[in-house]
């Protein structure tokens, strides 16, 4: 009896289940070195009962192995894909390709893209060519307005140098001052951060001396320190602040004996020369009242500008006079850093000339010299100076509105003119 070679050395014999998308199922058997090619002809042939008329039909079709969802290579074994007995496989139609478009829809396709397009420069121009000017130049605009903040603040200088010379005039000028600055929202001094005096304390400094140079630095152990090592050979360092007199010194005047009466010329003397004392103490009260105003309101760059500033290559102390010109805004501070740098740090502290009309004529305005007879006037000048973004706070008071309209209109008068 004849047997097929083939049939000798077939094989595993391994039955697979074929599924179309019109739901027909069936079992195909197959040996392990059947081409998935081969295969797919089978199933074609039973799918079709028999007859493959058209051999498109098998280009037009694929298997796929439905657990893993891939799909079998034509020109590997059933083996190679590593098909197992009683394993899934879907019979489907491939997609025919998108037929090539008509020139007519090309063409329609193009002029729509051509409506949609945006137009160009030369298509924008020629559309506006004959359109009149109407926005302004935004560089000078923007120049006007910075020269409108830098005159501000140069006539802000100029006042409060008159303001501290009218009020150091009137004998209750200390008292005034204090009032005054007990109206502001930071008159926390008579508080001593408890952590920060044993701090200096333990560096070996008097607790008298650490307590006035905390107060004096707003609590900050770094540059209260500083400021005793500065001072340290100073005779005044253990004056007392104003109105902080110590209990010891309080307690020895209380205990000293009244002087006896004298009519002597060196008594006269002697209380001409205490006089003159008393009156030179308290110009330097009032001096040191300015002092701590000015501490107050000094400038404090906004630590996250610093750090994004100087994390793009500037130095620090280029950063901090950026941010005090351009009042703390990170952008305007980066623009200054890289173009002229101008105004500069140090015209923020130049007046205006004492002697230009524009700064008589706010000196000969009444409510103007009202004004700077009122300490809190003057409080106010320094407070616009180092944050003039509070100059709206100040604008809207009572008692320092009317002055802040009056120079702003004498201003903006004149520079019409």
């Amino acid at each position: 009896m004849f047997v097929q070679e083939e049939k000798i050395f077939a094989g595993k014999v391994l039955k697979v289940h074929i599924c179309t998308m019109e739901g027909t199922e069936w079992l195909e058997e197959v040996t392990e070195d059947t081409t998935i090619e081969k295969l797919k002809e089978k199933c074609l042939k039973h799918y079709v009962h028999g007859s493959l008329e058209d051999p498109k039909t098998l280009t037009h079709h694929k298997l796929i192995h439905a657990a893993t969802e891939r799909i079998l290579t034509e020109s590997k074994t059933v083996a190679e894909e590593n098909l197992k007995d009683k394993d899934c496989l879907l019979l489907i139609k491939k997609r025919p390709p998108p037929a090539p478009p008509k020139m007519a829809d090309i063409s329609s396709e193009e002029k729509k893209k051509q409506e949609n397009k945006a137009p160009d420069k030369e298509a924008i121009l020629k559309a506006t060519a004959n359109l009149s000017t109407r926005n302004t130049d935004r560089t000078v605009t923007q120049h006007n307005i910075r020269d409108f903040q830098t005159e501000l603040r140069k006539i802000l200088v100029s006042l409060i140098e008159v303001a501290q010379k009218l009020l150091a005039l009137n004998p209750d000028a200390v008292e005034l001052f204090k009032k005054a600055n007990a109206m502001l929202d930071e008159d926390e001094e008579d508080h001593v951060d408890e952590t920060a005096l044993q701090q200096l304390t333990e560096m070996g400094f008097p607790e008298s001396r650490a307590v006035k140079a905390l107060r004096l630095n707003h609590m900050s152990v770094t540059q209260a320190m500083e400021w005793l090592i500065e001072h340290v050979d100073d005779p005044m360092v253990d004056t007392p602040l104003p109105g902080q007199d110590t209990p010891g010194a309080a307690a020895a005047a209380a205990a000293a004996p009244a002087p006896a009466p004298s009519a002597t010329a060196s008594g006269a003397r002697a209380r001409l020369s205490s006089q003159a004392s008393l009156e030179e103490a308290r110009q330097d009260e009032l001096t040191e009242i300015f002092k701590r105003i000015r501490r107050k309101r000094e400038f404090r760059p906004d630590s996250r500008a610093v750090i994004a500033l100087m994390e793009m290559g500037f130095d620090e102390k280029e950063v901090i006079d950026a941010l005090r010109v351009n009042n703390n805004q990170q952008d305007a501070a980066c623009e200054w850093l890289l173009g002229d740098r101008k105004p500069t740090p140090e015209d923020l502290d130049k007046g205006i000339d004492t002697n230009s009309p524009l700064f008589q004529a706010i000196l000969e305005n009444p409510v103007v010299q009202l004004g700077l007879t009122n300490p809190k006037t003057l409080l106010a000048f320094e407070d616009m100076l180092e944050n003039p973004l509070n100059s709206t706070q100040w604008m809207n008071d009572p008692e320092t509105g009317p002055v802040m309209l009056q120079i702003s209109r004498i201003f903006q008068t004149l520079n019409r003119t």
